[in-house]
């Protein structure tokens, strides 16, 4: 026999060892799935605690019966609310922290929210503070300028909402028809 044969007899006599042991891999999949389903359930749990510590915030408004004639109209995204100035501190209270399809719609009256699937709100027009074009807004980030952030008072508290129109191109508009709208307010101009 020639040393090739003899070596490959050999290995077709060996019998190879049981891989998979089912056991053990189960019970990684199930350690694994039930992590994940104690990081989802502390993440809702934050959720809902930045909830209860914003309960002091009022019900939102919703809009009056007579608005006035539409200046401007927009189709877009609403990516959230925050604390002015505080681009990263989420509001989650009554539903402004639910992203979101909207219909935006600018009056004399103010800022009508439309959120399919979500809370629809209102802000009067003396709610309004500014707005200007941004690239940011809790947790989304886009290009310099691809956000409109509306600023607007609710319950003393000063919030940004930040929207992405479906024609970024719009944003301009809106920036300056909301602060033309806007008026002198506890000592600030704007």
């Amino acid at each position: 026999m020639t040393p090739l044969i003899a070596i490959a007899a050999e290995a077709a006599e060996q019998k190879s060892a049981e891989v998979t042991d089912w056991a053990g891999r189960l019970g990684w999949v199930a350690g694994l799935l039930l992590f994940i389903a104690f990081v989802y359930w502390l993440m809702r749990q934050g959720w809902k605690w930045r909830g209860s510590l914003q309960s002091d915030l009022p019900e939102l408004p919703t809009a009056p019966e007579a608005t006035g004639a539409e200046k401007l109209t927009l189709s877009g995204r609403y990516h959230g609310s925050t604390t002015a100035g505080q681009w990263l501190d989420r509001i989650v209270a009554h539903g402004l922290g639910t992203r979101s399809r909207v219909e935006l719609t600018l009056t004399d009256a103010g800022l009508a929210v439309v959120r399919p699937g979500a809370n629809d709100f209102f802000v009067p027009a003396e709610a309004l503070r500014e707005a200007r074009l941004d690239k940011g807004i809790a947790g989304k980030v886009l290009a310099e300028g691809g956000l409109l952030i509306v600023t607007w008072t609710h319950g003393g508290t000063l919030l940004d909402s930040g929207f992405r129109s479906d024609r970024a191109a719009e944003h301009t508009a809106w920036v300056e028809a909301i602060n033309s709208m806007t008026t002198t307010t506890e000592g600030i101009a704007r």
